[in-house]
């Protein structure tokens, strides 16, 4: 009998508030899936109510905003970590933003850091779009450390969560719409070009999709743009050379109704094995 492949399954949604998603169904989702990690957007909780809600991961690891009931940003997994950092090292204005956590974890299909980002959605000509050109900044340094260390050390890395911009213009629905917007500047899309062009990581669902519209993860509240499709992809799994190499399949789960949805961002689901 050949030997079981050892397999990763790796989950990442922007939960919109994890209370209201447990609320509106997310656990029946999370039970279905069983990933063995899971990396979480816009938490908005105590770190108590988070571990209420996922009451199968004994390893989680959570920073919130000091912001109260904003951000928060977390990882939950199935096997412990042997290290975690909040935050860019060489950038300590984002430490207490909620919006990055780096987990250590030594996977059936080898050492990984996974990284769960909340990326600002800005607003032109504001401070918040300055945030987010900082942030998009440092994590420009910080991917390039990650990779040069998945290179040298053989400790892959998975950057994952709901970074706000659409890449290309396969990524939004309405992309003539949104020129000149946060979220589709051609300066925010620049840093993409330079971690896939310049610094070899991998969009994964672009990867399997191949050219097409999205697959598109979010999707408006308000009006019809769930029921039309009019969505955004904007929930990300990047991950460094060796680790797409691993990569089987990567799955966005929406919702089969608008009435089903347990947040307006769906889950992106990815397997990989040894």
């Amino acid at each position: 009998m050949a030997p079981r492949k050892k397999k990763l399954t790796v989950a990442t949604v922007n939960v919109n508030g994890v209370r209201a998603a447990v609320r509106r169904g997310m656990q029946p989702w999370l039970e279905s899936r069983d990933p063995d990690v899971v990396l979480l957007q816009e938490v908005r909780a105590p770190d108590a109510e988070l571990r209420k809600a996922l009451p199968g991961f004994e390893h989680v690891a959570h920073t919130e905003a000091a912001a109260k009931g904003r951000a928060g940003v977390a990882i939950a997994s199935t096997r412990e970590f042997s290290a975690v950092r909040i935050g860019f090292a060489h950038d300590p204005h984002f430490s207490d933003s909620g919006r990055w956590i780096e987990v250590d974890v030594d996977t059936a299909v080898g050492p990984v850091t996974f990284v769960s980002a909340y990326v600002h959605s800005g607003e032109v000509g504001t401070p918040q779009q300055d945030d987010k050109y900082r942030f998009l900044d440092a994590m420009d340094v910080r991917l390039a450390e990650l990779g040069k260390a998945a290179a040298v050390t053989g400790r892959e890395a998975l950057v994952a969560g709901d970074l706000n911009i659409g890449h290309t213009e396969r990524d939004i629905k309405n992309w003539k719409g949104n020129r000149g917007k946060a979220g589709f500047l051609e300066d925010e899309r620049a840093h993409f070009d330079h971690w896939f062009d310049g610094l070899g990581w991998v969009d994964t669902q672009r990867k399997v999709a191949g050219d097409v519209d999205g697959p598109f993860a979010w999707w408006s509240w308000r009006g019809q743009a769930f029921d039309n499709d009019t969505g955004w992809r904007i929930d990300y799994q990047l991950v460094t050379p060796g680790l797409a190499e691993r990569l089987r399949t990567v799955e966005t789960d929406r919702a089969p109704s608008y009435a089903e949805r347990f947040s307006d961002h769906a889950p992106v689901v990815a397997v990989y094995s040894a």
